[in-house]
């Protein structure tokens, strides 16, 4: 009599992820395979499936990360975000409305079978780099090797006013809407590089303001790294949307990811402004409208914030909000604060509806 594994027992039989299993299934990688109801059956002499995934699932797992410092980047909660997805086995399109800095996004595209993929952020400039990544990265990879070996063969006082001299080129051609997008994109990636802590932040004109940071030697052309994320980007759709503009890519094949501007802890803890435009307590309200909406569409959603519990226990504004979803609270590590006091960990949440 045949004797099955489900795609558990195979997966600890093939020391491979059950994910794995589940894809192998779905693509008819495994002969004579059964089913009942949703449950897959393997027979238990089925030897291990070829890994059949495209190379950049495969090669680029470890090395493709953001090529951008971003406050609020979700590096440090990749493994607890890819719990959740690692859930999910029915899902072959990504969307992320605010993509800021990408780490989940890069995450997403190098490990799962994703075909289609959408990103979305209002910050012009950012968006305008993410698009040279993907179309003319042996340019910016040309302009941005000759910034660093600029900037890094200079003295102290004379990197400050290179620095300062780029961060009004940059200002300049923001404000004059010059067409000068790959000029512009390797200013805004060595100002990422070299301003205090990696903000971004802008004044009421709409200016860079950071300060330059006190770096030794920073990394400001990473070539390899640019190569490799400009390879991920190629099919994605890049959009400078608001994140409502994402609605018509949607679907129950989708799995999304919100990562919007976080609900400040503290009144004093608002020190950035990404765009002239801020994000409050009715912007997040109108923003879980928009999460409902998506949720009916039948979308895999998942969304991080602030935990405001962090300061006040009875402060319950996202358990109220998103009463309907799964809500987890997770660490972080509060990286960006003026103060080295004020950085440790803290409590992040997670909401999904799966």
């Amino acid at each position: 009599m045949q004797e099955y594994l489900t795609t558990k027992e195979a997966a600890e039989k093939w020391n491979i992820t059950q994910r794995r299993v589940l894809a192998s299934c779905q693509n008819n990688r495994i002969p004579a395979l059964n089913r009942i109801g949703n449950m897959w059956l393997i027979p238990a002499n089925t030897p291990k499936p070829a890994d059949n995934r495209h190379l950049r699932y495969v090669d680029m797992r470890s090395v493709a990360k953001p090529f951008l410092k971003w406050a609020g980047g979700k590096t440090q909660l990749l493994v607890d975000i890819d719990k959740r997805l690692s859930k999910l086995s029915n899902f072959d399109k990504y969307a992320e409305p605010f993509v800021g800095g990408g780490a989940v996004l890069f995450h997403v595209l190098a490990n799962y079978p994703v075909k289609r993929a959408y990103i979305s952020d209002i910050n012009a400039d950012l968006i305008n780099t993410y698009v040279i990544v993907k179309t003319q990265v042996e340019k910016l990879i040309k302009i941005l090797s000759l910034i660093e070996q600029e900037f890094l063969d200079k003295n102290e006082a004379q990197r400050k006013a290179y620095y300062y001299q780029k961060r009004e080129k940059f200002n300049s051609l923001k404000a004059s809407q010059q067409t000068q997008k790959i000029e512009k994109a390797s200013l805004f990636i060595f100002l990422n590089h070299t301003c205090f802590n990696g903000l971004y932040r802008v004044n009421r004109k709409g200016e860079f303001n950071v300060p330059m940071g006190a770096y030794r030697n920073p990394l400001i052309c990473d070539a390899d790294n640019l190569r490799r994320i400009s390879k991920l980007l190629q099919g994605v759709e890049i959009v400078c949307a608001d994140y409502k503009k994402s609605i018509n890519f949607i679907d129950k094949n989708t799995m999304v990811y919100f990562d919007p501007p976080y609900r400040p802890l503290t009144q004093t803890a608002s020190f950035t402004s990404y765009t002239k435009e801020e994000f409050d307590d009715d912007a997040q309200i109108e923003l879980a409208h928009y999460v409902g909406k998506a949720h009916s569409k039948h979308a895999k959603i998942l969304l991080s914030n602030s935990d405001p519990k962090n300061v006040n226990p009875k402060d319950s504004f996202f358990d109220k909000l998103y009463s309907a979803f799964n809500i987890e609270r997770v660490l972080a590590t509060r990286m960006i604060n003026c103060k080295h006091s004020a950085r440790g960990k803290i409590k992040e949440l997670l909401i999904a509806n799966f």
